[in-house]
């Protein structure tokens, strides 16, 4: 096994969810994932981005549903909440180009980042991934690319 994955690779964080009074199971890891890596309390990201998807997003009939923060939430509303607030987007992969980053430690910078996997956003910060599990795949799983927290950045939402 090497290095990195000793087990403090990982530390469980709902993003303060069971604090908001949300109980059971959601698709909520971009409500989480933003709500850790910015410092935003849950309840606050939870409604921004319900009245971001309410604002933006015009599901056609027969499309799929509008984004909702428990879930799951569409690209173009992680986007515009992300890029709104100064967060920068990273990409590390691109078509044709394979898996050129893991989620591990030693493959990503430090600071806070939400980083986008295959059908999931996670916190990472400062090399430990925030999250209710372990979504590495004991670090073999491909980042498709990170948002970073600007320097000295800002806590502002909406």
């Amino acid at each position: 096994m090497p290095t990195w994955y000793r087990g403090d690779h990982w530390k469980y964080n709902d993003g303060g969810r069971a604090a908001a009074g949300y109980r059971g199971t959601a698709g909520d890891c971009a409500t989480r994932a933003i709500a850790i890596a910015t410092g935003i309390p849950y309840q606050i990201v939870y409604d921004v981005i319900n009245e971001i998807a309410k604002r933006h997003e015009h599901p056609a009939k027969g499309r799929r549903r509008r984004s909702s923060a428990r879930n799951g939430v569409h690209k173009p509303t992680i986007v515009r909440l992300l890029n709104a607030n100064g967060w920068r987007w990273t990409p590390t992969m691109g078509i044709g180009t394979g898996c050129r980053v893991h989620l591990r430690a030693d493959e990503l910078p430090p600071g806070r980042l939400i980083v986008q996997v295959s059908h999931h956003l996670t916190a990472v910060i400062d090399g430990v991934i925030q999250d209710t599990h372990d979504p590495s795949r004991a670090g073999t799983r491909c980042v498709y690319g990170y948002w970073s927290k600007p320097v000295g950045g800002s806590r502002a939402v909406g």
